[in-house]
């Protein structure tokens, strides 16, 4: 069988044309997803196969030129060049073009295929341009780009097999058409560069072309080190010699744009139509008070799904935890090997994935949201608000970004030009409420939450605690912002630009395997960073193992096997082995531990055991759940296979009252709610801000904060109830 020849090609476009559904039609499950080597950037890989070709396809990040701006930007220019480690240069580019907004979309188009490698525009959202009247003539519009160009409707699949039919052309063809030029201006300044600096034309024309333009930008940088000039002077005096003291960024603008103006002119039609339906109801709710009431709306109907749609597959995961817990205790002598594996593995595990299925409710509802555009709408709508608490307008994207993870969310503030405004983003940002916390709210909420329902059943307590706690984040992340202002003064931007685009249905595929991904991003940590710690509480919790406990419960089981009849001895017996549990998990190294900090914590209400599995859960909030699932197996009186919520409802201090009273409950919620417990967030700070000083300053802070404010919750309803 021979082996198919492998090509690569890059997927590149303006943000938000549809590029990324495009990139999931063609390359299905087959994709990986991971960051660039030395950039907080998401890289995306895939693959799919055409006759003898292996097609590797690069998802670049969105950007609107090749003067790069940002870092997902430079992304792209190094796409360009080949210079992305990790990513070979590639054969050939499929631009996305927005069929709505041609205009826009070819300035990016017509710097690639003046870049003298094989390019395929795709024209996205083309039933969208239907619908609005516009109609584009194709072949006109290939004649004059002198490329390959097809409609598509990503949404729903069509033009699929014509942008198949067009990779394979532009494989069997591999011929570049002499590109249009559409900035001319700057040849003789490019010829000159050539005879003077490099007589050898080691350089292309687009290298120059991009270098002397964007000045002390990547490409000149680039170009100094592959040609070893000591400085920029000899670029800045031909950029002098040709242009005087005019912006070669803003000569190219004017000249690109009045090709593209010439060439949509001829190619496309807009015929005016009436305004439907659903463009009124949009512009309806895009009103700010309005706008932000259906947020809250929105929201609450977020929560209320939560609980009310996963309990059914939780359920099931909890059945298969317990059946495969029963069946290897049914199969395995009682040793350490065997509590390893149901006590720590399954236990502490599988504490935790019982929480997947709320997970991907919820990342359902975010991806239905962002690929509709309503959260772009959202971040507008939010914008002025966030202004008087010293946000910059560009601070609204991170900070929903950070409902689904911190660290995206801190990745995304590269977008905020003011160094204040960033910084104070960044520590306002793990205070929103992230995927990490919903398994401690559903644990703790379904377990002590009454299941009241409201309104005929419609609103139910407990997706209204949840969402309080959400706002509670919020909270938090304004106070801060409001305490970072008084102290570091930033002056924010008053210009806030970002583009509102027409909602959209989302791709029922493209959702799918995004929520795929999440779900194996879960199920990876769950396997790894969980399952280590998991693991390691286990090894505290069951260690040492002093022979004096072993001797006294012995004889204990020996007088019961002497005394009691047959119908008590199984009960007593059951009784004894599970207060043996319990005085082994006593004297381990996580009892002495939680022992030893437990009256730090007692004013809140917490013993040893929570206050152990807070220990066991500093590197990731959601850990403590695999450690109170880890600590009551081990040491609990109630049997092993039973719900955790059950193993908490009857966990008692030894007066007999119970541990978790609503006001400790609560109390424990809002501390997990403010508490910054993440090593991955606390690391990308110290990246993100170059100083381990603000990410000891942030998990200080809010560990204080986290403990004030439950001292202050646990008091209050302790005084109320």
């Amino acid at each position: 069988m021979n082996k198919k020849k492998e090509l690569c090609l890059a997927l590149i476009g303006n943000p938000n044309t549809g590029k990324s559904t495009l990139f999931n039609l063609l390359t299905g499950l087959k994709q990986k997803t991971a960051n660039y080597p030395g950039v907080t950037v998401e890289k995306r890989i895939g693959r799919f196969d055409i006759k003898d070709h292996a097609i590797h396809l690069t998802d670049l990040p969105g950007c609107y030129s090749l003067s790069p701006e940002s870092p997902d930007e430079l992304v792209a220019a190094k796409a360009l060049y080949g210079d992305l480690e990790d990513v070979k240069k590639p054969d050939g580019f499929i631009v996305a073009v927005d069929s709505t907004n041609l205009r826009r979309n070819l300035f990016l188009a017509t710097q690639l295929l003046e870049s003298k490698i094989p390019v395929i525009v795709v024209l996205t959202m083309w039933d969208v341009a239907k619908k609005i009247g516009t109609t584009i003539d194709l072949e006109k519009l290939s004649q004059l780009l002198k490329t390959r160009v097809t409609p598509m409707e990503a949404h729903t699949g069509e033009g699929l097999s014509e942008l198949i039919e067009a990779i394979d052309q532009m494989i069997s063809e591999q011929l570049v058409a002499d590109p249009n030029n559409y900035f001319p201006e700057i040849d003789e300044a490019v010829k000159f560069f050539s005879e003077t600096l490099d007589p050898e034309n080691t350089l292309s024309r687009i290298e120059i072309m991009r270098a002397l333009i964007d000045q002390n930008g990547y490409a000149e940088q680039r170009l100094e080190s592959k040609l070893n000039l000591a400085s920029n002077q000899q670029l800045e005096d031909i950029r002098h010699r040709f242009f005087d003291q005019e912006s070669l960024f803003i000569k190219e603008s004017r000249s690109r744009y009045k090709k593209i103006n010439a060439i949509v002119k001829q190619v496309e039609q807009r015929n005016p139509i009436h305004r439907t339906w659903v463009e009124k109801i949009t512009n309806f709710i895009d009103q700010p008070v309005i706008g932000l009431v259906l947020f809250i709306a929105v929201l609450a109907l977020v929560f209320q799904a939560v609980f009310s749609w996963a309990t059914p597959m939780m359920e099931g995961i909890d059945i298969l935890a317990s059946k495969s817990s029963l069946w290897l205790k049914s199969i395995l002598e009682p040793t350490a090997f065997r509590s390893l594996l149901t006590d720590g593995v399954i236990a502490g595990v599988g504490s935790v994935v019982i929480f997947l299925p709320q997970i991907l409710i919820l990342f359902c509802f975010i991806i239905v949201l962002e690929d509709s555009g309503y959260l772009s709408r959202t971040a507008f709508i939010m914008e002025k608000i966030m202004r008087n608490f010293g946000l910059s307008g560009k601070s609204v994207i991170p900070l929903i970004s950070s409902f689904a993870c911190a660290v995206p969310g801190i990745m995304a503030t590269r977008v905020i030009p003011e160094p204040k405004a960033r910084l104070i983003t960044i520590l306002s940002a793990p205070f929103m409420t992230c995927s990490a916390r919903l398994p401690v709210y559903a644990l703790l909420i379904g377990a002590f939450i009454p299941d009241t329902y409201y309104m005929n059943g419609w609103i139910n307590l407990k997706g209204l605690v949840l969402l309080g706690l959400y706002f509670l984040g919020i909270f938090g992340g304004i106070f801060t912002a409001l305490i970072m202002k008084t102290f570091l003064p930033a002056e924010t931007s008053s210009n806030f630009i970002i583009e509102l685009f027409p909602y959209r249905t989302p791709n029922l595929k493209s959702m799918l395997i995004k929520l795929y991904d999440r779900a194996l991003i879960f199920l990876k940590r769950a396997g790894t960073v969980i399952f280590s710690v998991a693991i390691l509480i286990w090894a505290l919790a069951y260690f040492p193992r002093p022979i004096e406990i072993k001797n006294q419960f012995d004889i204990e089981r020996d007088l019961v096997a002497a005394v009691a009849d047959a119908k008590e001895k199984t009960a007593q017996i059951i009784q004894i082995n599970q207060e043996e549990k319990a005085a082994y998990l006593e004297h381990s190294w996580l009892g002495q531990m939680g022992k030893s900090l437990a009256p730090v914590f007692k004013p809140l209400g917490w013993d040893w055991k929570v206050t152990a599995a807070f220990i066991g859960g500093i590197p990731a909030r959601e850990v403590v759940i695999a450690a109170l699932g880890t600590i009551y197996a081990i040491g609990d009186a109630t049997t092993s296979e039973s719900l955790l919520q059950d193993k908490l409802k009857n966990a008692f201090w030894d007066d007999g009252k119970p541990i978790f009273t609503l006001p400790m409950t609560l109390g424990l919620l809002v501390f997990y709610a403010f508490c910054l417990q993440c090593f991955a967030t606390i690391a990308i700070i110290r990246r993100e801000t170059n100083s381990w000083r603000w990410p000891i300053i942030a998990w200080t802070y809010m560990t204080s904060l986290s403990y004030l404010a439950a001292l202050i919750t646990h008091r209050l309803v302790s005084l109320i109830i």
